[in-house]
């Protein structure tokens, strides 16, 4: 890992290449048909509704991983956490411990705003992902089943 890297919090000028690194990732999980994102939409939800944030490491002028996130609510706790909804670094850079500066940073973030968790999903065919995961001392949630509700499915619950 290069010794100058450092972290910086996405502006609006920065919605393209938030969605080439959301792209990049779904490739990566063999997914990319499922992003129908545009620029206008991420710009909206992100900057004008502030409902998601988006951090970059950067190295040597070039943005090389980000992480997107927001916060959600723990009853339990009583207080809100961080859920990571992606993170990812460019293949090239793998390996050298920027995932593990982001998390890091992501937690130190969670720390500064008083939150009690910080939180993510990885899919289970990712085994790279899941053995980084454990080497952090993240556990899987085991217990529980995700559930979803999308599309026309989510549109006919709203309408009783």
């Amino acid at each position: 890992m290069s010794e100058k890297f450092t972290f910086r919090y996405a502006k609006r000028d920065d919605i393209s290449l938030i969605l080439q690194f959301i792209k990049d990732l779904a490739a990566y999980e063999k997914m990319i048909n499922e992003v129908v994102a545009d620029e206008k939409t991420l710009e909206e939800w992100i900057f004008d509704k502030q409902k998601a944030e988006v951090i970059f490491v950067v190295v040597d002028d070039e943005e090389i991983g980000f992480a997107l996130f927001f916060h959600n609510f723990s009853t339990f706790l009583g207080r809100a956490g961080i859920y990571l909804e992606d993170l990812f670094v460019k293949p090239e850079y793998r390996g050298k411990g920027y995932g593990k500066a982001i998390l890091k940073k992501l937690a130190a973030i969670a720390v500064e705003r008083g939150c009690g968790r910080l939180e993510w999903w990885c899919l289970d065919w990712n085994k790279p992902g899941i053995d980084f995961y454990h080497s952090l001392g993240a556990e899987p949630m085991d217990d529980w089943t995700v559930y979803r509700i999308t599309g026309d499915t989510l549109s006919n619950l709203a309408s009783f």
